[in-house]
């Protein structure tokens, strides 16, 4: 018997404590965030209540909706207006719930939501170190367009960033 497909839906905040442990264990142990202080759902809660609505974030969740399995969002790429049909896309999958097509769930809902809020250009910074993700992101159409070269640094290694590119007009 097949896997039901995750159910994706907008985050609330009853979701921040789920977020931010998937996030957490990234930033705690891995090197897909260059973000080293982990996430607070108190502290923190303006990360998802205080953005713009043209950038949600999502959630993928179990058939039966109780358990959180991943996250994404679309944040904006840049605060010069001349930016604006552009966004970041982030996409973090509970290390128990990888390889079940989740991440690409995600992903493809992002993709679907971002024209609604007159998003033409999706970009994601990818740590080369993460052949998963950029396996991700390729499956859906984005397309490598450049190495930040040496530009991040985290648990002591010096890590490149690959830039992919996903327009959709």
């Amino acid at each position: 018997m097949r896997e039901q497909p995750p159910l994706i839906r907008d985050a609330t905040e009853a979701d921040l404590a789920s977020i931010f442990a998937i996030y957490n264990t990234e930033i705690e142990r891995g090197v897909s965030t260059f973000e080293t202080a982990p996430k607070d759902p108190v502290r923190d809660r303006p990360w998802l209540t205080g953005r713009e609505a043209r950038y949600p974030v999502l959630v993928a969740t179990d058939p039966g909706g109780d358990e959180v399995l991943g996250w994404g969002s679309l944040t904006r790429w840049s605060p010069k207006a001349g930016y604006d049909r552009t966004a970041e896309v982030s996409v973090y999958v509970d290390p128990g719930a990888r390889k079940r097509g989740v991440g690409s769930a995600l992903l493809q809902a992002l993709i679907a939501r971002a024209p609604r809020s007159d998003i033409a250009v999706l970009i994601a910074r990818v740590t080369d170190a993460n052949p998963a993700s950029l396996a991700l992101h390729a499956s859906v159409g984005f397309e490598p367009i450049g190495t930040q070269r040496r530009s991040g640094e985290k648990f002591g290694r010096i890590l490149d960033v690959v830039l992919m590119d996903l327009h959709l007009d």
